[in-house]
């Protein structure tokens, strides 16, 4: 997408949506939204509504606390799956179509792939998607870029390893796309055999001529990356419990691990984690993912900003 046109991003769905220029103009806001007065309400009589048809701790809550320190109001549905008409067979579109009448913004989480992109297309307002399924979370990837160039002062000239559940985990997809706006970045991909990477985010890599490779052994890439992004393995999306046991707890960052990782490296996890980070590393400054999540309230205020006004 050229310039121009990410000037002008109304629903935020995807992460192709954004080019480098829509980077670093969202990274400048992010940084002016750490250091906003809490008494600036630049989006004073705004509503924001939540629509989460999955759990969500981080992001959802984050997203509330950007609406509210912007100065605007929030209304939230949480377990919509259950709790909202749709346990009565109502469709995402038509949802979309009755909150709009009550919101200035929606962002939506859902469990079926697509669906952000499907409310975006009914939205009278603008839509963020806060995760669908196992397709994107792109917020999250924008979090998570701006989280590298925060603590690494740089988001180009980078070697980055995905670990963990690649083929569901829509944050490392997500991240990985994203990276396509970066130069000289090279991508290593360490996975169960059960979950790669898919085959689409590999062929995007190779048009935008981002190289990577699998590497089993997590072991051998920790001393020669910059970062670690470290996920979990998602059982929700496995179908039988004897493929999610066959997956999990491969890849473990543990003090073992800590000690081979490269000195001027970065550990981070989208979080919530299971037991692929032991909590001893938490101590290790090299461990950004709680200072992680705590950007996704400047990321998001910046977006959120960015839609309304």
């Amino acid at each position: 997408m050229n310039s121009a046109r990410a000037s002008q991003i109304r629903h935020v769905v995807e992460v192709a949506q954004f080019d480098r220029p829509a980077l670093e103009r969202l990274f400048a806001a992010a940084d002016r939204m750490r250091d906003l007065p809490r008494r600036a309400a630049p989006l004073a009589g705004y509503t924001l509504a939540t629509i989460f048809y999955e759990p969500s701790t981080r992001t959802r809550l984050s997203f509330e606390t950007a609406m509210h320190r912007l100065g605007g109001n929030v209304v939230s549905t949480e377990n919509a799956r259950e709790f909202s008409s749709a346990i009565k067979g109502e469709s995402v579109e038509d949802t979309i179509r009755i909150v709009e009448g009550y919101a200035d913004a929606i962002v939506i989480r859902h469990y079926e792939q697509g669906a952000a992109h499907r409310a975006a297309a009914v939205a009278s307002v603008p839509i963020l998607n806060a995760g669908d399924g196992p397709g994107e979370h792109p917020t999250q990837a924008l979090l998570d870029l701006y989280t590298i160039r925060h603590e690494l002062g740089r988001i180009d000239g980078l070697r980055i390893a995905l670990v963990g559940d690649l083929r569901f985990g829509r944050t490392a997809r997500s991240l990985a796309r994203l990276l396509r706006q970066t130069r000289g970045t090279e991508l290593v991909f360490v996975s169960p055999l059960a979950v790669p990477m898919g085959a689409d985010v590999r062929a995007e890599l190779d048009r935008a001529g981002i190289p990577f490779r699998d590497e089993p052994d997590l072991d051998a890439v920790l001393p020669d990356v910059d970062v670690v992004y470290q996920t979990r393995v998602q059982k929700e999306r496995f179908t039988t419990p004897e493929e999610y046991e066959t997956a999990r707890g491969q890849y473990v960052i543990d003090a073992a691990a800590m000690r081979r990782l490269n000195p001027g490296a970065v550990l981070l996890h989208p979080l919530p984690r299971v037991d692929e980070i032991a909590v001893e590393v938490d101590a290790d400054p090299r461990a950004a993912f709680f200072r992680q999540a705590h950007n996704g309230v400047f990321v998001r205020m910046a977006l959120l900003e960015h839609v309304l006004r």
